[in-house]
């Protein structure tokens, strides 16, 4: 299938201790043997080689150690060569020109993991999940990615693309051996149940969906109140450096914050905004309506009051106009308050005094998300379980109107098609080369 040798440097490409150069395919091991100073066409698989890479004159170049590792069991189910070179940016590029130079071809973005995925190796929710870990920005982004990389999809959707199958069989052998005496008694008896089934069990896998997304890309979290209420200050305990202006005047932070912190292995996205109320300065009114957007697009609310003062209309207003959100509301200023008994968490941003709100979030997310099931947060597999779904829908409604049973399989077997699409055992050409752009070079 793939008829080159390809090569790249599989490191991040800076000075530093190690580089590797990694080539894969049929002439991987001669290539390197050409510009090796040891006998590497006989090694064993799965060794290491200590020796030098030599330039055109048999002149050393660099002291590397190469690593063997034969077909098929590799990355990429060809031979594997990799040269573990000293880390300079300059003598990398040397070995990889020289490499280059005697037969092997460039690869492209993402070209080691679509042979891995062409040769059987992965499928395609693996070689999505491999992209997933190169990109993971927290624990629980990785453990999503190393849970897909070990097949999680394909154990999460295989029991739906099996029951998409009985569903058929049952529909081809009524059509060339008729159990039932008409298309009614097929449908109700046979044929409804098990889609109403397969309906549910979709609906609980998409319903999950969010979750897999939040738990990928961290939770969108505005810090929202009136003006001077502490909503810097919390933001600044919360990241643990002065990254928003502090001040006694009311109206200071006039455009959006950002900054991001782990709350276990939960990743939160802070967003401190412009106090919310009646404002006539221009400017301010901007950072009001910027609030007010972010707010809409929050997952989760840390709505903020001053403690030391008793709430008036505008908090009230608050309160109203964050109600249909997942929040928490906080009373700042618990060294100033004289009464704590309101209801919610008390800190004291100033002081850095926040551990009763750290631990409300730790609670609220540990029990509720990090359960062991696999999760989609991929938008690709998401839109093709969708259209699966939609395409059972139109299978169900045909049914209800007892429209004959090769007419309803077209539809079943859509749904069957898109699945199976997920794990790129249906695919689009233009669809991978897409997919695989987007890697890295050297992956």
């Amino acid at each position: 299938m793939f008829q080159h040798t390809i090569a790249a440097i599989s490191t991040a490409l800076q000075d530093g201790a190690i580089s590797i150069i990694r080539l894969s395919g049929d002439e991987a091991i001669s290539i390197v043997q050409s510009i090796f100073s040891k006998n590497i066409l006989d090694a064993k698989s799965h060794t290491i080689h200590y020796g030098f890479i030599l330039d055109d004159n048999k002149q050393p170049v660099d002291e590397v150690l190469v690593s063997i590792f034969r077909s098929p069991k590799t990355y990429t189910r060809e031979d594997i060569v990799e040269i573990n070179c000293h880390g300079g940016t300059f003598i990398t590029r040397k070995i990889l020109s020289i490499v280059l130079s005697h037969g092997a071809m460039l690869a492209k973005p993402g070209e080691f993991t679509q042979r891995a995925f062409y040769h059987g190796r992965i499928d395609l929710s693996q070689a999505e999940a491999v992209q997933d870990m190169i990109e993971a920005s927290n624990d629980t982004a990785a453990n999503m990615a190393i849970r897909g990389i070990r097949g999680s999809i394909k154990k999460l959707l295989q029991p739906l693309i099996d029951d998409l199958m009985e569903i058929i069989a049952n529909i081809e052998v009524n059509i060339d051996y008729p159990e039932y005496d008409d298309v009614a008694q097929l449908t109700t008896h046979d044929l409804l149940p098990k889609t109403n089934e397969w309906l549910t069990k979709i609906d609980t896998i998409l319903n999950r969906v969010q979750t897999g997304q939040l738990l990928k890309k961290g939770i969108d979290t505005v810090i929202i109140g009136k003006p001077n209420v502490g909503k810097s200050s919390l933001l600044n305990a919360l990241l643990e450096e002065d990254k928003a202006i502090v001040t006694d005047i009311a109206g200071t932070t006039r455009d959006i914050v950002e900054g991001q912190i782990h709350i276990g292995s939960i990743q939160l996205n802070l967003i401190d905004t412009a106090g919310i109320r009646d404002a006539k300065d221009k400017i301010e009114q901007i950072g009001i309506e910027k609030s007010q957007e972010k707010l809409k697009q929050a997952k989760l609310v840390l709505l903020v009051f001053d403690g030391s003062k008793p709430l008036d209309e505008e908090d009230k207003k608050l309160l109203e106009l964050t109600n249909d959100k997942m929040r928490l509301i906080i009373y700042n200023k618990e060294d100033l308050s004289q009464n704590t008994d309101k209801e919610g968490i008390w800190i004291s941003a100033q002081n850095n005094d926040i551990h009763s709100l750290i631990e409300a979030l730790e609670n609220m997310y540990q029990n509720d998300l990090l359960k062991e099931e696999p999760l989609l947060s991929n938008e690709r597999q998401i839109g093709l379980l969708n259209q699966a779904k939609q395409d059972m829908i139109r299978a169900k409604e045909a049914m209800e109107n007892f429209i004959e049973p090769d007419l309803i399989e077209i539809d079943i077997q859509m749904a069957h098609d898109h699945l199976k699409e997920i794990l790129g055992e249906v695919h689009r050409e233009d669809l991978l080369d897409t997919l695989f752009s987007k890697f890295c070079l050297g992956k």
